[in-house]
């Protein structure tokens, strides 16, 4: 699968007052610009518009319910076709900035999304110009998009209003590479960067075996490839899961945090937990890495959109 990963480097003219995890808050502000930007007929339901499969907002933000992934052989079953982003927000717990600081986020497309990135990024303007975060006795935090970034090379910046397409994007692979292919991984400490929230027997987990974690990860990466790749990978989804429940959790520091947010749609707060912290595991680990590699650009289990299930890989830890 094909990834673009874009940073965007804001300066706020105006004060903004946000919450600690601003991955929801991005998300709502992007979603209400980019059906602006996007939405040729504003009063249709994305349900029943003839363009619902070509529209950008509908082929990146809606729902789309989808025929399941053929479940033989224990593959996987998916009711709902993945959304083709994620979010990075920003890692810092500000809860105000003032005007003339940078704020900066990233934004991971996936497939054919990175075809929409001139919508995304008129989005984004336009989310500086309807502002951010909470009212605060007057309006929300405006901001000026200065610029773009890809691996560290400039795609867009405010004087130019030139967008460079020239940076070849990024194929994810399943396919050990030098690093790990040379590499006898026994010893991996994942940390979650951002709260995990996976669920196993319709439960959320506040403790995470490495079996459900590759589970979860099994879950991601087939749905991604079945739906902006070449199609659902043959993994041995049964023997990989019955491997994994041999690598042993060495130690755990991870604990449930719940963050709050507000639902525009459905008009009241709601929470939003996962695990956060680091875990060690120990075994023969070297057929997950490709895997696991995949989730560390894609974020792993529910609210990706979010920002949620971003973690970081380091392997052979010292003991």
């Amino acid at each position: 699968m094909l990834i673009g990963t874009y940073r965007f480097d804001c300066l706020l003219t105006t004060p903004a007052l946000v919450s600690a995890f601003k991955g929801s808050m991005l998300r709502g502000a992007f979603g209400h610009a980019f059906k602006k930007v996007s939405c040729a007929l504003r009063r249709q339901d994305c349900e029943t518009c003839l363009l619902t499969e070509t529209c950008p907002y509908s082929v990146i933000f809606e729902n789309h319910s989808t025929a399941p992934i053929d479940p033989s052989s224990g593959r996987v079953r998916v009711s709902a076709r993945p959304h083709p982003y994620a979010f990075q927000p920003p890692p810092e717990t500000n809860l105000m900035y003032q005007p003339g600081e940078l704020f900066s986020f990233g934004i991971s497309l996936f497939g054919k999304a990175n075809d929409y990135l001139p919508h995304i990024v008129y989005a984004v303007e336009m989310m500086g110009e309807n502002g951010i975060g909470r009212r605060n006795g007057a309006d929300r935090g405006q901001f000026v998009l200065q610029k773009i970034s890809t691996d560290n090379q400039p795609v867009y910046s405010c004087q130019s209003k030139v967008l460079n397409r020239s940076q070849p994007l990024t194929r994810l692979s399943l396919e050990p590479n030098s690093p790990f292919s040379q590499d006898d991984v026994s010893n991996l400490a994942i940390t979650f960067l951002t709260p995990l929230r996976l669920k196993h027997q319709n439960q959320f987990q506040d403790t995470l075996p490495f079996h459900l974690l590759i589970r979860a990860a099994l879950r991601r990466v087939a749905t991604l490839e079945q739906y902006y790749a070449d199609g659902e990978p043959a993994l041995d989804y049964r023997g990989m899961t019955r491997r994994a429940e041999r690598i042993d959790t060495v130690t755990s520091d991870c604990q449930w945090v719940d963050l709050e947010r507000y639902s525009s749609r459905q008009k009241s707060a709601m929470f939003l937990g996962g695990l956060v912290g680091t875990i060690q595991y120990s075994g023969d680990l070297n057929e997950f890495m490709p895997m696991l590699r995949y989730c560390q650009k894609t974020h792993l289990g529910k609210q990706t959109t979010f920002g949620l299930g971003q973690i970081a890989l380091q392997i052979n830890p010292a003991q």
